[in-house]
């Protein structure tokens, strides 16, 4: 067809000036008509010279003849176009077949063959020269491990894996909304090609249980296996999926059903939305169709620890990776003391199984916050209280209303200098003191970051642009009942990534849940939470007494999982059905063994705590998008069943 539109511009012209000399002779023809009598037999008109019409029957013989001569080269010329294209291809087919035997394979000809797979593809509406894809034939010629040596002339050095220049979905970050979103989208797309790119060393991974069950295994070889008991028994891995769930990314492209593909040890450094590409920190450059960033955080630090020195950063561990609990469980070996800054959920954690190894091996562990007790940001002051004494009891020296003036290194010790005058001895520090969400890649992206609560602003179907969504604890979205919010908790991470994996295969769904978190204080105290759970908020707590059922480890064994949410998300609430049991007095007003507390603005339950009571979180849910004001709480409690035995 484009041999044809080329010899059909060529003759254009030809067939152009030949009408207009015809029309020409027939205005010509007629003026001479005109003066010819009346009575002259039309039949003379088209047999003599008397009215020009010998000069209209060339000039139609002279059309006729290059419309057919044109037509005839039309059909020799695709002909032979057709002939060469075959021959082409059997050329082609013959290089891939030699190049995939390993004796034939040296790096000049894949480098050849590769040059001519990117151009041939141009009959088949090929990539843009942007956006090369070789054949994964060509991509995985130059095999590591082929036993035959390379030509005299090539280089002994094994050639690097051929990376995809090409994503359909490119997902930024490796953690769990990454992972969710790969779910999703497979699950709407099962033939999509999706590459997760990760700056960590690991396959997608859960975090939870780096602060709380790993732990307390008893396998002296967990840093290794990475496998850890739920407090139900059941034996599980952190990774979401072993590594034979995923294809290596250099075969992404000729993945014939698509797959999930993991780049560790990448960056994205830059991103450039116009062009749909990023490029990595060895200077890759990867275009996509659609793109999820789930960046994450990163932890905050003391600032008063970072001017402090090189000996002092070195003692001091931040908290949010698998490296970083390998590291800090092997100082928990070797070291005598260990401090703790930080009494929010992570810090707490962290201190509580600490404390518990602490009896075993005689290490000191302290913590210390600003706040008059553990969770105080969160919890209602009473409750707080009650929780520092749980804390204690588990072994930890627990140090209130510290706020750290300095902290320096003398004679192999840490010495922490508190504003009070306070001076804290220890071998290393744990800082968990927050997080801070990745928003690195915002300005090369223009993408806007919040000024508020930090993180990409996105809107209700978590996009920032039109291609591009944001999921995980870096997406600042808008919440229909509670405002624009920032959630850091793996429940958030799970839903908004799965929400946007099927946003990003077409689905439009704005994202109206409530993500819910929860907390472990070992395996007999914990506590989940939905909605805005804020300390200065008014709140209103229903208890009642505790029985073996009200622990952590007695819901997971209901549940059948120790990541409580993966079950939680599923359910939805049907209308909540009160307990017929009234409400018996706590015979301990100290000992709140299980209960609710909500947290309210404008007399609206913005927020629930459920204090050793499990599995209601549909309830608890319902309640919040109901958002309507309540005259006794307490007969709202009785929904869940606290009262029950």
């Amino acid at each position: 067809m484009l041999t044809s539109r080329a010899v059909c511009r060529k003759l254009a012209p030809l067939i152009r000036n030949s009408s207009t000399v015809c029309r020409q002779n027939v205005r010509r023809a007629g003026l001479n008509n005109a003066r010819i009598p009346a009575c002259v037999p039309a039949a003379h008109m088209s047999t003599g010279p008397l009215g020009g019409g010998g000069d209209n029957l060339k000039y139609a013989l002279l059309v006729g003849a290059a419309f057919v001569g044109g037509i005839t080269y039309a059909v020799i010329t695709l002909k032979g176009d057709q002939r060469r294209y075959e021959t082409r291809l059997s050329e082609i087919s013959t290089r891939r077949q030699r190049s995939a035997t390993p004796v034939q394979t040296e790096p000049s000809a894949v480098e050849a063959t590769t040059t001519e797979a990117v151009s041939e593809p141009k009959l088949e509406a090929a990539p843009s020269p942007e956006e090369p894809r070789p054949p994964p034939e060509v991509a995985a010629a130059p095999s590591e491990s082929s036993p035959q040596p390379p030509a005299p002339a090539a280089d002994s050095t094994p050639a690097p894996p051929q990376l995809p220049s090409h994503a359909p979905y490119l997902l930024i970050g490796g953690g769990t909304a990454s992972f969710a979103a790969a779910r999703s989208i497979r699950a709407r797309d099962p033939g999509a090609k999706v590459l997760i790119v990760t700056d960590e060393p690991d396959l997608p991974y859960m975090r939870p249980p780096l602060s709380k069950e790993l732990w307390f295994s008893d396998d002296p070889s967990v840093t290794e296996t990475l496998r850890f008991k739920q407090w139900n028994g059941k034996e599980r891995s952190i990774y979401f999926q072993p590594p034979s769930f995923y294809i290596d990314p250099e075969h992404l492209t000729g993945a014939e059903n698509g797959g999930v593909a993991v780049l560790v040890n990448k960056k994205v450094v830059h991103m450039d939305v116009r062009g749909n590409k990023v490029k990595l920190d060895d200077g890759t450059e990867i275009s996509y169709e659609k793109c999820l960033i789930a960046t994450g955080g990163v932890p905050r630090n003391l600032q008063v620890i970072e001017r402090a020195g090189e000996e002092v950063m070195k003692r001091t561990s931040l908290f949010r990776k698998i490296e970083d609990f390998k590291s800090l469980e092997n100082v928990s070996r070797k070291a005598e003391s260990i401090t703790i800054i930080g009494g929010g959920f992570l810090g707490s954690e962290l201190a509580c199984a600490l404390g518990r190894k602490a009896a075993e091996s005689g290490l000191e562990v302290v913590q210390m916050f600003p706040e008059k007790g553990n969770m105080g940001k969160v919890l209602p002051e009473y409750l707080s209280n009650w929780t520092t004494e749980k804390v204690k009891k588990e072994g930890v020296k627990v140090i209130t209303e510290a706020l750290v003036k300095s902290v320096s290194y003398r004679d192999d010790k840490l010495e922490i200098q508190l504003k009070d005058g306070r001076l804290v001895k220890t071998d290393h520090i744990v800082a968990a003191v927050g997080l801070e969400p990745n928003v690195d890649l915002a300005k090369s992206a223009g993408l806007e970051v919040d000024s508020d609560f930090g993180g990409f602003r996105v809107n209700a179907e978590l996009q920032a642009r039109s291609n591009i969504w944001v999921a995980g604890d870096a997406a600042c979205f808008y919440d229909i009942r509670l405002g624009r919010r920032r959630v850091e908790h793996h429940d958030h991470a799970v839903v908004s990534g799965r929400l946007a994996g099927e946003n990003m295969t077409g689905a439009s769904k704005p994202y109206w849940h409530q993500s819910m978190f929860w907390s472990d204080l070992g395996p007999d105290v914990g506590y989940e939470a939905i909605g805005i759970v804020d300390s200065s908020l008014p709140t209103v707590g229903v208890f009642a007494k505790a029985t073996a059922k009200d622990t952590p480890k007695a819901a997971t064994e209901k549940s059948g999982t120790g990541i409580r949410s993966e079950s939680e998300t599923e359910d939805t609430a049907a209308s909540p059905v009160a307990s017929a049991a009234p409400a018996p007095a706590v015979e301990n007003k100290d000992e709140y063994g299980k209960g609710v507390i909500f947290y309210l603005r404008d007399k609206v339950v913005v927020g629930i705590i459920l204090w050793n009571v499990f599995n209601r979180m549909p309830i608890a849910r319902k309640i919040i998008k109901d958002g309507e004001e309540h005259a006794d709480l307490n007969e709202v409690a009785k929904l869940f069943n606290i009262h029950e035995d």
